[in-house]
């Protein structure tokens, strides 16, 4: 008899590049996710297909990782398999049916939705259903980074596995649970799809870790969470200088994170959209995950300095998750925000700017 499962896709809120690097993030599971009806099937294949997903089978018995298939659906598949595998948890063959309502591209993480649903098909089927969400978030980041070639932190999978809003500092391993009413506050929360594509982004994404484990490794460190803020501000950087730019980010966001999380805990909307407009300004002129050299696309900086003229004193603007191409998420009084949707929408196309309702 078929079973059925549901995990959402994540809102990053702050924290943009610090999970990689252990550190602090503050993030929200959303309504909008993916399905599976699933079902065991006796034999040593994963067989996965549903709408708008090609039809493709993993064997459960080759479980190395194939350059091939980097960034693919069947990647993810095999890595969780592996990562579970790996860790003495039971895997077995089985059927599924796939139904996402995410849209491709989104920054919404939806490989990280697909992962994690995979770890709970077989946490169900084989394991009693007795795998804790943090296991299965930390073998869906092991597939992902392994087998789809993606070197991602912690945070879109232990989100997604845990289907709440939530803190979390990635050095100390403290979750926290947070509630974020934003329409409490009077406050909408949006996301603008720009259009801006992903593809060939892989080597500039990748840059962002290496760049800060370089400056974490002048520090006889591994990760910039090890390193002392003081000790890395008492230097006397060059300015001029990528990873250093980028490390001055990390240690600005991670120490800006917890004060997001305090603002949502005091209901403090006015203090919370300045935080997140200082993530934002972080993101654009330190951690430089606007636009690329690799594809010269420029939606996403049109749309965050039409998101500046149509907000600025009045709400909030950032980049959404990894940056380079994609999505601008937005934060504002609800009394304009069909304004600020029509706006946008006037630039990016119908339907492109999306009301969040968070988990």
């Amino acid at each position: 008899m078929k079973k059925t499962l549901f995990t959402p896709g994540r809102t990053e809120l702050a924290g943009n590049h610090t999970d990689h690097q252990n550190g602090r993030v503050l993030a929200a599971a959303i309504d909008r996710g993916i399905t599976a009806e699933y079902e065991a099937n006796g034999e040593k294949l994963v067989r996965i297909g549903g709408p708008g997903l090609e039809s493709f089978e993993v064997r459960i018995d080759h479980l190395q990782p194939r350059t091939a298939e980097f960034g693919s659906s069947k990647a993810l598949v095999r890595g969780v398999l592996a990562s579970f595998d790996f860790l003495g948890l039971s895997i077995g063959g089985f059927d599924a049916t796939i139904k996402s309502t995410l849209p491709s591209g989104a920054g919404l993480s939806s490989s990280a939705a697909f992962s994690v649903l995979m770890g709970k098909i077989l946490a169900e089927l084989f394991n009693g259903g007795n795998v804790e969400p943090i296991v299965i978030a930390r073998a869906a980041q092991e597939g992902e980074n392994r087998f789809f070639g993606k070197p991602c932190g912690l945070m879109s999978h232990l989100t997604c596995a845990m289907g709440q809003t939530l803190y979390a500092d990635l050095a100390t391993g403290e979750v926290e649970q947070v509630t974020a009413d934003f329409e409490g506050m009077g406050l909408t929360l949006c996301l603008t799809d720009t259009g801006g594509s992903h593809a060939g982004l892989a080597t500039s994404y990748a840059r962002i870790p290496a760049d800060m484990v370089y400056i974490a490794n002048l520090f006889d460190k591994g990760v910039l969470a090890d390193v002392d803020p003081k000790e890395f501000r008492a230097r006397g950087w060059d300015a001029s200088n990528r990873p250093v730019r980028r490390a001055m980010h990390f240690f600005d966001e991670n120490e800006r994170v917890p004060q997001m999380r305090d603002a949502l805990k005091a209901r403090d909307g006015e203090e919370y959209m300045r935080l997140m407009n200082e993530s934002g300004r972080s993101s654009e002129t330190l951690l430089n995950n606007i636009v690329t050299s690799a594809t010269g696309d420029t939606k996403l900086q049109q749309g965050l300095e039409l998101s500046r003229k149509l907000l600025e004193g009045k709400g909030a603007w950032r980049v959404q998750g990894g940056g380079f191409a994609g999505c601008v998420q937005a934060l504002m009084p609800t009394a304009i925000f069909d304004d600020y949707k029509a706006e946008m929408e006037k630039t990016f196309g119908k339907d492109k700017c999306m009301k969040l309702r968070l988990l």
